[in-house]
């Protein structure tokens, strides 16, 4: 009886140093999610293709989600050659579902956002052109990626597409801008 007694304690010690081992080499193996729950970004492709600034600061909740912040400004006046991309400044909070599984905020998302945005808007009347700064609020869906690396640094896909709910009720506007897009290619570290 005491050898099987001595048999089952030994093999019950051996499990659990193995569960240790595993729960070590995991974080090891994750470096990047070891006490880190902060983003801080920069929208590459904004800054690139309408010379915008877009800052993106993100915390991370749990493995699952995340919150955060984005504030976009556009040093370049908008002429009607920018009419797809008419807005000058915007502060989009957001709130992030990830749906991989077994890591830590990474992978496909789904988000949601509100932007305060403020956009240019074109008046044509007699022949003429006035342009008008309008401000809006508007609530969207985005989809995107996450990747990061060992290392700590991010790279992020995402598209989105809301709908602004205040309307200007000007009845010469010529364009009314309903619907606000929000998209990137954002570069990051996670500290």
């Amino acid at each position: 009886m005491k050898k099987i007694t001595l048999l089952l304690f030994l093999a019950f010690i051996t499990l659990q140093i193995n569960a240790q081992e595993k729960e070590g080499t995991k974080e090891s193996k994750y470096p990047q999610d070891v006490d880190k729950k902060y983003e801080l970004k920069i929208n590459a492709f904004n800054l690139i293709g309408l010379s915008a600034l877009d800052l993106s600061f993100e915390r991370l909740i749990n493995t699952e989600s995340s919150y955060g912040v984005a504030v976009f400004y556009r040093f370049t006046d908008i002429n009607d050659n920018d009419i797809a991309f008419p807005k000058k400044f915007s502060l989009t909070p957001y709130y992030r579902w990830f749906f991989s599984e077994s890591t830590f905020a990474r992978g496909f998302f789904v988000e949601g956002f509100g932007m305060l945005n403020t956009y240019q808007d074109f008046y044509y009347m007699n022949n003429s052109e006035r342009i008008e700064n309008d401000t809006s609020f508007a609530l969207g869906i985005s989809v995107g990626g996450k990747f990061i690396t060992k290392a700590g640094f991010t790279t992020e896909v995402y598209l989105g597409v809301g709908r602004n709910l205040i309307k200007n009720e000007n009845e010469d506007n010529f364009f009314e801008f309903d619907i606000v897009g929000r998209f990137g290619i954002s570069l990051g570290y996670r500290f």
